[in-house]
This record gives C-alpha cells, structure tokens and sequence, in this order.
C-alpha cells in the first residue's frame, strides 16, 4: 500500500471519529510523504427542457417553489421543505469522497472555492454580484481568472442538480459550501435558501475577487467594496486552512497546512510559528515552511505584516473556538450578500453526517 493512500485513508479515519486535534498533530509525517493528488472532471449534462418549461421553473424558483409538469401539462407547485433541503446536503455529504483520485481525496474545499467565488463578487454601491443568480454559468465569469478550476466543482454538482431539479444553482452551490464546511469538521452554518438563477446579463466583471499575489491594501478593497471589516477579512481567511493550490488553476503551488480537507485554525497558528521564506522556483512568488512542505499567498503573509489585522491572526491562532464562531457568522454573511430573501425566511441548521 503506498503512501498517499495510507495518508489519505488515516485522514479519513481521523475525520470521521472527529478527532480534530489529534488528526492535526499526527497526520503531519504522513502528509509530509504524500504526492500531490490528479483531478478529475465529467462534462455537464445538457438540459433537454423547452423554453416555456425553463421560464416556469425559473418564475418558480424566485417565489420559493417549483413546478413540476404532468402528462395533462397542468403545473403543480413544489414548495421544499427543511427535509427536502437536507436530503439535497446528505446527498452532496454523500459524494465528497467518491473519487479517490481528487487532490486530497475530496471535492470539499474546491465546493467550499466555488461558494465563495460565487458570492465574493458583491459591490455594496451598485448592488450588484453576489450569490445570487448563479452566473458563473456563464462566460465570461465562468472564465475569470480567479474562478480557473471551479468547473470541476460545477460539473460535480450536476448530478445533485438533476436530482434534485427544484433547486437553484444560486441556492444549490451555497448549500454545497455549507455542507463541505461542516463535513470537514467545521461549525455549523446557518443556511438559508431563496436566491434566484440569473442570466448572462447579470454577469460580473472581472476583477471583483481577491488576488492572492496582492497586500493588505488590495485586501481592504476587495473585501470593503463587499461591506466588510477587518476582522472579518482575517476570519474569512482562516478557509485557506482547506486545500491546496493548483499550477494549472491559480499558478501556485501546495497546500497551507497538513490536513487539507479539516478544518481548523492551523492555517493562523502556522502563519504565526512557521518560519516563511520565498520559495526559488519559476512560478509567481510565494512563501514555503522550511520543511518546504506547506505554502502560504503574499496575501496570506500580509495578515501578520499589518499591524490592524494581526491581532485577529493572534485571536484565533490562540483559541478556535473563536474563530469557528467568527467564521461562521461571516461566511453566512458572505453567501447572503445581496440575497432578496423573502420576509420571515428562516435559517436551516443542517445536521452533519459525520455528526
């Protein structure tokens, strides 16, 4: 048996039983010896549906229902339930681990990616971007830089979409953010549905996201322009503790910690007690430990060279609990950016399967 699959079988075991903080510590000479894992993707599947079934579904969908079609062509409106929104967060649960062969053995942080690209394009002024509407389905979105490789995480939800017709992409790529945090061993994350698929039209422009290659300054426009402050910029990075980047997506390289696909606050812990040194390489700058087996973004390292957010790196590297409650509360804040959600819309707290 080699040893990547060792590693990724006893990272599995470790998430399963829970044990976050033994996983951490344990698992690091085992990922240490581990390769970088290929990806794998499927092409969508067409939609064979008529223009007057989409226009239904879609008017449908913004009012909280779906129709679905009998042989009589008599419309009947679904209104899902908790349950029905459930079954949709055990099924992609369900799912994360089924391709051994992709990066770390799951698709839980590239989900976690595309959750977050989704809704990080927001602009506070013109109301505009968000999650709502789903419209990296489209290009030129769909072709930004910063969203290179998200079609893997795309075409793995196909299959839940089709199951599952009644349900957004806006809402669906959310609720597959939610389901892959709280699968990896993070806090529970308040979720609520009613976000509307728009059209191209509705497409962002180009650099509305994060570039990783950029400092503090950069940061505090790209996350103000979306109404955040700077503790919420630290938390929502404490994410970076899940996966890995990618030459052919983002052109860096390596993951941020030793467990991948858990989350903790070993992403700010590491920032603060590893030593970073430029990594020699042709690739675009970035740092490496010096066992040169983690990474970490100029924008990562701009978190403890600026003295207003380094504080907050501190507070979580020193406590977790902190942090999975700061994260919780802004990464709902992030996928509910400009979300027109109906009056008295009520949070779902989705219960784990590894619970």
């Amino acid at each position: 048996m080699s040893a990547s699959t060792i590693s990724r079988q006893f990272a599995r075991a470790a998430l399963r039983t829970g044990a976050r903080n033994t996983f951490a510590t344990s698992s690091r000479q085992a990922f240490r010896q581990s390769g970088r894992r290929a990806y794998s993707s499927e092409p969508p599947k067409q939609s064979s549906s008529s223009p007057l079934l989409y226009i239904a579904a879609a008017a449908a969908a913004a009012a909280g229902g779906y129709y679905a079609f009998t042989q009589s062509s008599t419309p009947k409106v679904f209104v899902p339930t908790k349950d029905d929104y459930q079954k949709v967060y055990n099924e992609i649960a369900g799912r994360l681990e089924e391709k051994d062969d992709y990066d770390d053995g799951s698709y839980g942080p590239v989900l976690v990616r595309l959750a977050w690209h989704a809704s990080g394009t927001y602009d506070k002024e013109t109301k505009t971007g968000g999650s709502n509407g789903a419209t990296m389905r489209f290009a030129p979105e769909s072709d930004h830089g910063a969203n290179a490789g998200l079609k893997h995480a795309r075409d793995f939800l196909e299959p839940v979409k089709a199951k599952f017709p009644w349900i957004t992409y806006s809402d669906l790529w959310t609720l597959a953010g939610v389901c892959a945090l709280q699968e990896m061993q993070g806090p529970v994350i308040p979720w609520r549905p009613g976000r509307a698929d728009g059209d191209v039209a509705a497409c962002t422009p180009d650099g509305r996201l994060p570039d990783a290659s950029k400092g503090a300054s950069h940061l505090r426009d790209i996350f103000y322009r979306m109404g955040f402050n700077d503790q919420e910029i630290v938390a929502l990075a404490g994410a970076h503790a899940l996966g890995r980047c990618h030459t052919d997506r983002s052109g860096f390289d390596g993951p941020w910690t030793f467990s991948p696909t858990v989350l903790t606050n070993d992403y700010f812990t590491l920032l603060l007690s590893e030593k970073w040194s430029y990594r020699k390489w042709d690739g675009p700058q970035q740092f490496q430990d010096k066992g040169k087996t983690l990474m970490m973004l100029p924008a990562d390292i701009a978190l403890i060279q600026d003295k207003a957010m380094k504080p907050w790196v501190q507070k979580y590297a020193a406590d977790n609990d902190a942090f999975f409650k700061d994260f919780s509360a802004v990464i709902v804040k992030l996928f509910e950016l400009g979300v027109p959600f109906k009056e008295g819309t009520e949070p779902i707290a989705f219960k784990p399967t590894n619970a």
